[in-house]
């Protein structure tokens, strides 16, 4: 925003801070949160401290000490941004995925070379975790988690000298000791356990969604299950090589033959892939969906229909780690697949718990959730700030990328509001 917008919004910025940042103990730790907002909404190429100070007319330092050593919890302002969201946005599904925080050194929190979407190779960065609470129209990412790597977490290693560098690294960093490398599926798992949990329990008490995800959670069998054990229906996105047997397959149990072990019920077939299950079902299975309505540039094209064509088959996924009844049974699963036209087969397949009797325009819809991911991050980096924290404190990374998330949620609430005063 311009210094001239928001003067027009910063009673309504300041009213938004006082609901999220209420909870704070100390008058002057609100009135830092309010401030560093506003620094992080206003214009501006960079968004980390000493560019949002001279911008704010205020010494960098009062940002510095509100982010990095004051004493106001972070989880309680993300608890207050999730019944905000819940309310305001009333999210049709949570979505959870992870983004890349490109980095020069090797002393901020969690930074090594890995993989990272943002960046679409190897490079030196650090990864932080998501969940988001979604609808078509607008979002929120209401929880975050920074992703450590096994070579921040000195109890991964035998080798006494390299457990010595890296504890050393960890105090630098300020990394609280109990937490320790844990995968980004148990990250993501940890949060919706505390978005969902009951207030009294700790938890943020928001109503139970349907889990939405990539292929790098969708392919943990032990992500899958661990929602399921949770009571969270999911549409997750998998491999076409994900092993499955047909939903009408059923196994049997070999003749006993009088000598050893009873013999167990077993599928009397091997399994087959997805694409297999896909491919045999055929072009004939296939359905027509529009998911929803976007923009599209150029005169006389105000929006554009999002469609394509899909099927849909009950499966029973076969992976070794998914419990069978006492018969032998696999649980029953959707299969979603995406067959754009032009194509010899499927491109993109999915796996839902959702119930048997879901229309294929609802599983589509949510399987298709996943671009307000991509809108997040893109506005939350490039406008917002989100990977300009340069201090390399654990801490700090939190609190900076839950303010970030507060700016966003004040944008939402700008935008999908007729009497904003300027637009966001």
């Amino acid at each position: 925003m311009t210094p001239e917008e928001m003067a027009q919004v910063r009673p309504r910025l300041e009213a938004f801070a006082a609901e999220m940042l209420g909870g704070l103990a100390r008058s002057d730790q609100r009135a830092k949160g309010a401030l560093y907002l506003r620094g992080l909404l206003l214009d501006g190429k960079r968004k980390s401290m000493q560019p949002m100070a001279t911008r704010l007319g205020v010494d960098h330092q009062q940002l510095q000490q509100f982010v990095t050593s004051s004493t106001w919890d972070y989880m309680q302002v993300r608890g207050r941004l999730a019944r905000w969201a819940a309310t305001f946005i009333a999210p049709r599904a949570f979505v959870v995925d992870d983004t890349g925080f490109p980095k020069d050194g090797l002393d901020s929190p969690g930074v090594a070379r890995m993989y990272s979407g943002s960046l679409g190779k190897v490079g030196n960065c650090q990864v932080g975790v998501s969940v988001h609470a979604v609808t078509d129209w607008a979002s929120a990412a209401i929880d975050w988690r920074l992703f450590l790597p096994m070579s921040w977490d000195d109890t991964a290693t035998d080798d006494p000298e390299m457990a010595t560098q890296i504890r050393r690294r960890r105090a630098r960093s300020r990394i609280p000791d109990q937490v320790r490398h844990r995968e980004k599926w148990r990250q993501a798992l940890d949060m919706l356990d505390e978005i969902t949990a009951d207030e009294q329990a700790g938890g943020w008490g928001l109503d139970p969604r349907p889990v939405v995800g990539d292929a790098g959670y969708g392919d943990a069998t032990e992500f899958r299950l661990g929602l399921e054990r949770r009571g969270l229906p999911y549409v997750l996105a998998v491999k076409a090589t994900t092993s499955a047997h047909a939903g009408e397959a059923e196994p049997v149990t070999p003749p006993y033959r009088g000598h050893g072990r009873p013999p167990v019920p077993r599928y009397p077939d091997g399994p087959s892939t997805l694409a297999e299950l896909a491919l045999a079902a055929g072009r004939r299975a296939l359905r027509r969906v529009t998911w929803r309505h976007g923009t599209r540039k150029g005169r006389g094209n105000p929006t554009a229909a999002m469609t394509s064509r899909f099927l849909a088959l009950r499966v029973r996924p076969a992976n070794r780690a998914i419990p069978r009844g006492p018969d032998g049974v696999l649980p029953e699963y959707w299969m979603i697949a995406e067959w754009p036209p032009g194509t010899s087969e499927p491109t993109d397949y999915w796996l839902s718990t959702l119930p048997a009797d879901t229309p294929l325009r609802e599983l589509v819809g949510l399987a298709k959730i996943r671009w307000r991911i991509e809108h997040d991050y893109r506005e939350l980096k490039d406008g917002l700030g989100l990977d300009h924290f340069e201090g390399r404190s654990y801490l700090g990374w939190h609190r900076h990328v839950t303010l970030a998330a507060l700016a966003q949620a004040f944008c939402t609430s700008l935008r999908y509001d007729p009497k904003a005063p300027a637009p966001a």
